[in-house]
């Protein structure tokens, strides 16, 4: 009966469970995350090599002229080495990790999810999957009510394909805005990422101008119709409040258009 049970055990059945909670499913950059992990011991004995947690969120990446979505792991972190899972056993195991500084937000269509798997040889590896909601820290708000103080629409979030610009990640998460006040009629959009560094934000800017005359056509035609502008933001400027912010950007985006 034991030989039968560690065969099923193998495909999943009457095998290790493992449930995640997390203390709060919202979190921001640079934070930190907590929770317990459940483990179930099944019916058999089992070696678990690990227990590991890990965030994820997909990507868009050009292939073919095809835009397809791809997974990335954001972080991982170890709870455990390995240990002997007895049947029937019940296991928690609380954790609490530091959170890189460039996770992603979950705004608009943008996911990011923590796996919790268990390592065991031989075996189909049990895992939870739970969902995070990240929100923007405080200088990225500071940054984003500066931004639509100027009259500019949140358009699109996007996680797309660039490895140069993503640092340790294969990927950036782009914000793109539309001009609805002042900039209207001078840029087609105005594409924002965020790179946060402890309590300064650093910025990098593409200025969409819109085609205006025959010169401003051939430019848009030839690709150089697109300013890019890096932008450090100290906590001393952040301090100052989104009104303050505003007015720095206004400044630097007036100059290219």
């Amino acid at each position: 009966m034991s030989f039968f049970k560690k065969m099923l055990a193998s495909v999943g059945v009457g095998a290790a469970k493992v449930n995640t909670e997390l203390d709060t499913p919202e979190v921001i950059p640079g934070g930190v995350i907590t929770g317990t992990v459940y483990i179930q011991g099944g019916d058999v004995e089992q070696n678990v090599d690990r227990i590991y947690l890990s965030i994820h969120t997909h990507y868009l990446r050009e292939r073919d002229d095809r835009k397809i979505k791809e997974k990335a792991t954001i972080a991982k972190f170890l709870l455990t080495d390995g240990f002997t899972l007895q049947p029937g056993a019940k296991l928690e195991k609380q954790f609490s990790f530091d959170l890189p500084e460039n996770l992603p937000l979950t705004l608009h269509s943008a996911e990011v999810w923590v796996e919790t798997g268990l390592d065991i040889a031989s075996a189909m590896d049990p895992s939870d999957r739970d969902l995070l909601r990240v929100v923007p820290t405080q200088e990225m708000r500071t940054v984003l009510d500066a931004i639509d103080i100027l009259g500019f629409k949140l358009r699109e979030v996007t996680n797309d394909y660039a490895p140069k610009l993503g640092g340790n990640l294969p990927f950036v998460q782009e914000f793109e805005f539309v001009p609805t006040n002042k900039f209207r009629g001078y840029l087609d959009e105005l594409e924002v990422l965020f790179y946060p560094m402890g309590d300064s934000l650093e910025l990098l800017l593409q200025i969409d101008r819109r085609a205006r005359g025959l010169s401003g056509i051939f430019s848009e035609a030839m690709g150089t119709d697109e300013s890019f502008v890096r932008l450090h933001l100290y906590e001393r400027h952040l301090a100052r409040g989104a009104q303050s912010v505003a007015q720095g950007l206004e400044e630097v985006i007036s100059k290219h258009i």
